[in-house]
């Protein structure tokens, strides 16, 4: 059930028995090392990897999460689940087609990119209007490439990632597909996952929780990082000593860490750690009703959870 009054989640917290995060990744192909998934119950030592070894691909993500992970779990996607709205009243103002929610803008890209393999985005990201809005890499064909409404700068951001900056950490915006630390091409395919899941599993914050059901929310992977007792800018983690300090700190058991390979992706260690941190604050009430967040903006840019 979806309706206009669905951002908070309700004012009950809600409950689950299984945590799971995933490092997302938006780059081009069908199969990437850059996405790991982890899961955590709500009475085990430590997190584990799902599959771990193996090199998933974003279609395989999905089909985990609907028809293999357990009920009462909630999913963190370390994307951005929408573009910032609230800065000018749209998407992309000054296009009469700009979608009105976040449920508009994924379908938008389902749409246009439905020719698009492994959920990709570039069909998205190369339409005359939206290129509008996009700093994008150059090719062998373009000099470029900003465009022309991009804004200059580092770009626009929501909302949630003022919240995000004021714990420390450094947010880029969703407009930005250039650098190492883009996260655009991420968070664009990671809406057409979005858009793919029935809708009995909800997506918070646009969606009304039901008690017992799949969760899906937007995570900050720096956020876990830091509650973790790593600085914003030292987060990722490389080495299974690391990986057992940050873990221990976030109340898991030191005696299930003896499996821990000496080096370890940092993707797996995110996915690890912020699986740990969901279990230890998905119960926090104030975290599913941040102060921040109206209900317009909740159906339109969402929310990371955790940012307050």
């Amino acid at each position: 059930m979806v309706g206009p009054q669905a951002a908070r989640a309700g004012r009950v917290t809600p409950r689950f028995t299984h945590f799971a995060a995933i490092d997302w990744s938006g780059a081009a192909g069908e199969r990437h090392r850059g996405i790991a998934v982890a899961m955590m119950a709500a009475d085990d030592d430590a997190p584990h990897l799902i599959r771990p070894g193996h090199v998933w691909s974003r279609r395989e993500v999905l089909e985990w999460l609907v028809d293999e992970a357990p009920p009462q779990t909630i999913f963190g996607f370390d994307l951005g689940q929408s573009l910032p709205f609230a800065d000018a009243g749209a998407f992309f103002p000054g296009w009469a087609d700009s979608p009105p929610d976040a449920r508009s803008l994924w379908a938008m890209v389902e749409a246009i990119c439905a020719d698009d393999p492994h959920l990709g985005v570039a069909s998205f990201v190369d339409h005359p209007d939206i290129a509008r809005h996009f700093r994008r890499p150059r090719t062998k064909h373009e000099a470029g490439h900003e465009g022309d409404l991009f804004g200059g700068g580092r770009g626009r951001f929501r909302v949630t990632e003022a919240a995000q900056a004021a714990i420390g950490c450094s947010p880029t915006s969703n407009f930005n597909l250039v650098g190492a630390a883009q996260v655009g091409k991420g968070s664009l395919s990671g809406m057409r996952l979005l858009h793919r899941l029935p809708r009995d599993i909800a997506v918070w914050p646009m969606d009304t929780i039901t008690p017992g059901g799949k969760v899906v929310v937007e995570i900050y992977t720096t956020i876990a990082a830091i509650a973790a007792g790593r600085r914003a800018r030292a987060s990722k983690i490389r080495d299974g000593a690391a990986l057992t300090d940050a873990l221990a700190a976030l109340g898991c058991r030191i005696g299930a860490f003896s499996a821990w390979p000496e080096t370890i992706t940092d993707h797996a260690a995110d996915a690890l750690i912020t699986a740990a941190w969901l279990r230890g604050h998905a119960h926090r009430g104030e975290l599913w009703r941040p102060a921040m967040m109206n209900d317009k903006i909740a159906q339109t840019e969402g929310w990371t959870f955790g940012a307050l």
